[in-house]
């Protein structure tokens, strides 16, 4: 399979794994831990089943593939018919949806330019746009985007639902990671750079909220120094820990599913990068045959890679 599949699918299967046991408390998973692909009663949904996570990230690569380049008024579009028609969604229904795209969308249809419909407040830094991004690091890694390029393109996909600076800059950082794992890296060496990269572009003030990540070497902390909050800060920590702290995908998606709280998005975020690197062959197959509409994920991530490797397009 190729690295498209690997991480499109891996991103899928973690989310779907984390959905059961979204908001679960962590003491009490690591007491009796989720190994399984298992329905989740407290939505509704079959096992296998991923979230908006999958369903916001689908949506996009659909657009991507129809208009050859970003166009964000398609993206808003489809995104809407997401929330409004179950559109993009593993089983026709829409169960799990952020406040900030919710508002977003509707900012959208009451006829907000696109760039302009993400929230903008120190309180609207949840990851929903972190959990979306890997299109952007996909297409980026495809074109041969500079730094420049790719950092303004990552800003303007995240400003359509998140606009603060503190989700932006954690959408570049995982959109570089990503990139760097594309080209070979080891997660170490991605990890190096990542802790080398140029963000001067972003302010002093929200750059400090990543010390952690940046200054620090997040590797080494231990797991009650991880937070797994729904917090963008929180959650790109998180998933970079268990990513560093794994040595397969499956343990990935074992610690990211019982890691408590934001599960299917940590799951989503560490799994789209563990994919990367371990391969569609690591994932087991018992979850495999669980996920749904593993084929049509499948099939989109092959349209996407054919569709744009090495072929340079503007974005708008």
């Amino acid at each position: 399979m190729s690295k498209y599949v690997d991480s499109i699918l891996g991103h899928a299967i973690g989310d779907a794994m984390g959905v059961p046991t979204e908001f679960c408390i962590r003491e009490h998973l690591l007491e009796h831990p989720v190994l399984d692909m298992i329905e989740s009663e407290k939505v509704g949904q079959p096992a296998g089943s991923w979230s908006d996570d999958t369903s916001m990230e689908i949506a996009t690569i659909e657009s991507l593939i129809k208009n050859k380049k970003f166009n964000y008024s398609d993206i808003m579009s489809r995104w809407c018919d997401w929330l409004n028609k179950g559109e993009y969604t593993p089983n026709g229904e829409v169960f799990d949806v952020g406040r900030t795209c919710l508002k977003a969308c509707r900012n959208y249809i009451n006829g907000m330019n696109p760039i302009d419909c993400g929230l903008s407040d120190i309180n609207s830094n949840g990851n929903g746009s972190l959990m979306r991004i890997l299109p952007v690091a996909l297409y980026s890694y495809s074109n041969h985007l500079n730094n420049e390029e790719i950092m303004r393109l990552s800003d303007e996909v995240s400003s359509l639902t998140h606009s603060h600076s503190i989700s932006k800059i954690a959408c570049y950082m995982y959109v570089r990671f990503v990139i760097n794992l594309l080209k070979g890296m080891s997660k170490e060496s991605a990890y190096k750079y990542l802790r080398l990269d140029d963000y001067s572009n972003y302010d002093e003030e929200t750059i400090s909220k990543y010390d952690r990540l940046i200054k620090k070497d997040i590797s080494k902390l231990k797991m009650n120094d991880i937070k797994s909050t729904g917090y963008v800060v929180d959650t790109w920590e998180c998933a970079l820990w268990i990513l560093l702290k794994s040595k397969s995908y499956k343990e990935t998606i074992i610690a990211s599913t019982n890691i408590g709280n934001d599960t299917d998005t940590i799951g989503a975020i560490a799994g789209s990068m563990a994919g990367i690197i371990y391969g569609y062959k690591s994932i087991p197959k018992e979850w495999l045959s669980k996920l749904k509409r593993k084929d049509y994920l499948i099939d989109i991530a092959i349209k996407f890679e054919n569709e744009f490797i090495n072929v340079k397009e503007d974005f708008v």
